[in-house]
């Protein structure tokens, strides 16, 4: 049912509870001062403690051996007891995080009940601890482009250590993705992945949701570091982040320790931290709303994260990955994408990247036109597209160019987005656009069009001398 420690210097009083707990099915473990005491808590973390306030021939009275359990060992709920109970000491008990205070003589029938709900209580703590903790959010990566395999590839490199990751990346490309992945993958996969959207953070309330708080009315309430203890806490947008919170954090980072709002204890923690951000933070750090040093800090190990742009050949997988997710979980339609479909995707624009892609492919099985194939009249246009009569409509910009411009200008446009749905394989292009390898390197210098590495892959782009010529 539960081991539970007892700690009193009266070794009949000792004896006597532990024979009555054990009639009643719980396990027992007995200490006669504090030296014992703490050997038998750090040596297996108990279930429940009663703890006798007065210990004689001891380093510690049970207020210090409350102190420093309830600090290090908070999930752990201490029950005091004693023969010279006043309501001092009482208040004194709870304020330090005492779940009750019972004075000898007691009665075994109200020690037994307050046993028990202090055990429920515990157990229903922890249970919604690992309620918060536990998101099955998976960290599957999914991909085999040459951008896709280079941030694999720097991601395997960090699982197993405890260095710092600051992923970067646009909106949506799966930055907590890739946290979860290093997490998944570390020796701390099974120990918490404790997330804080800096984005959302309530500048009055920030401090008591990182570092939690303590009082005598509620007790101790753990913060965000502290539930994260053993494993990862990953800042999403720390850019976001107050510039009065970046110093507390940077504290933390420096001495693995804090203190609850409240509290006058150190908490001890053992933390990975992974962050993420949109924006450039060095130019943050110029407009001073982000802290050097929190940089430096955080910035130990730089991973990229690529935009869809950057990978357009993982799209088909992309797609055919979250139709899969979304047959498991909402029992939508399992479809295929035809060639068309897939082609026509791979040419879109993805402001929203990853995410865009998988809300478009939500809308399309929510919406579907049965279950065959995904066609690509079942994708939205955009700017241009091809009416019911075959005709292809023209968007603004192009319609008010002279003839010979507005054709460079589609051309153009065209083969950029081919070059980049290949992975900037021209041969691959040059075979789907029907041109000789060496006629297409003609147009696309005529053009201005030139590739190079971006995130470990091939990309299309205009080159930026050409079109200051032009």
């Amino acid at each position: 049912m539960g081991d539970i420690l007892i700690v009193d210097d009266e070794r009949d009083i000792r004896e006597l509870i532990s024979d009555i707990l054990e009639d009643e099915g719980y396990t027992t473990r007995l200490a006669g001062n504090s030296d014992q005491a703490m050997q038998e808590v750090t040596s297996d973390q108990p279930s429940l403690m009663i703890l006798d306030i007065w210990l004689k021939d001891s380093n510690m009275d049970g207020i210090d051996i409350l102190k420093v359990v309830k600090r290090d060992y908070p999930d752990v709920p201490v029950v005091i007891i004693s023969g010279h109970g006043n309501i001092e000491i009482a208040v004194a008990a709870i304020k330090q995080g005492a779940y009750d205070f019972i004075e000898k003589p007691f009665n075994i029938d109200q020690l037994l009940v307050v046993i028990r709900r202090a055990m429920e209580t515990s157990r229903l703590r922890r249970e919604n601890l690992e309620l918060k903790r536990l998101d099955t959010r998976p960290a599957e990566m999914i991909g085999e482009s040459s951008a896709f395999r280079t941030m694999i590839s720097q991601l395997d490199k960090v699982t197993k250590s405890n260095g710092r990751v600051m992923l970067t990346g646009p909106a949506g490309v799966g930055k907590e993705v890739a946290a979860r992945y290093i997490h998944a993958n570390s020796n701390r996969a099974s120990a918490p992945f404790v997330t804080v959207s800096c984005a959302g953070m309530d500048p009055d309330r920030v401090e008591e949701m990182l570092f939690g708080r303590e009082s005598g009315e509620r007790g101790i309430e753990s913060g965000l570091l502290e539930q994260a203890n053993g494993g990862v806490i990953y800042f999403d947008e720390v850019a976001d982040m107050p510039m009065a919170t970046q110093s507390k954090i940077l504290r933390v980072l420096v001495d693995q320790q804090f203190q609850r709002v409240g509290g006058t204890d150190k908490v001890r923690v053992d933390l990975r931290v992974i962050s993420s951000t949109t924006r450039n933070l060095e130019a943050e750090i110029d407009a001073q709303t982000f802290r050097q040093e929190l940089y430096h800090r955080l910035n130990v190990v730089p991973i990229p994260v690529p935009s869809l742009e950057e990978r357009r050949e993982d799209i088909p997988l992309l797609a055919q990955h979250f139709i899969e997710g979304f047959n498991s979980s909402q029992g939508l339609p399992l479809r295929e994408m035809s060639d068309e479909a897939e082609a026509l995707m791979q040419t879109m624009l993805w402001p929203g990247n990853v995410r865009q892609l998988k809300n478009l492919i939500e809308r399309v099985l929510i919406l579907g036109e049965g279950a065959g194939p995904i066609e690509s009249r079942e994708l939205p246009t955009e700017g241009e597209g091809e009416t019911e009569e075959g005709r292809v409509v023209l968007s603004g910009a192009l319609a008010t160019l002279p003839l010979r411009e507005a054709r460079e200008a589609f051309e153009r446009e065209y083969l950029l987005t081919q070059i980049n749905r290949f992975g900037g394989n021209i041969s691959r292009t040059a075979n789907f656009v029907g041109m000789e390898r060496s006629a297409l390197h003609r147009k696309l210098k005529s053009l201005g069009v030139v590739t190079s590495n971006k995130s470990g892959a091939r990309v299309a782009h205009v080159d930026s001398a050409d079109a200051e010529a032009d």
